[in-house]
């Protein structure tokens, strides 16, 4: 679970406020895609607390939450989809066969 905060401070407090309470957490710089300059990248907050005890630190610094999400869809064990043909149908008849 990360939370992404605008400012060094208010990350430094978040992880204050989360190992406090007993859970790891720790504060890296994340680099957003577009971003070139580095002053303006966000501070990530990195922990394994609940979603609920970030999600309130998240709302009181103004940041966002950054659920994790799996990289890929979970296998089921069933087909991935409909086949697909491997040519295009004819909608006239091939002039090879009367």
């Amino acid at each position: 679970m990360r939370g992404i905060f605008f400012d060094d401070d208010d990350a430094r407090a978040a992880v204050a406020a989360l190992t406090a309470d007993g859970y790891s957490a720790e504060v890296a710089r994340e680099r957003l895609a577009g971003e070139d300059d580095d002053e303006d990248h966000p501070w990530a907050v990195v922990t394994d607390a609940p979603e609920i005890a970030l999600e309130l630190l998240v709302e009181r610094y103004d940041g966002w939450l950054d659920p994790d999400t799996p990289t890929r869809p979970p296998e089921t064990g069933r087909p991935a989809g409909v086949p697909l043909p491997q040519a295009p149908r004819r909608i006239k008849r091939d002039p090879g066969r009367l």
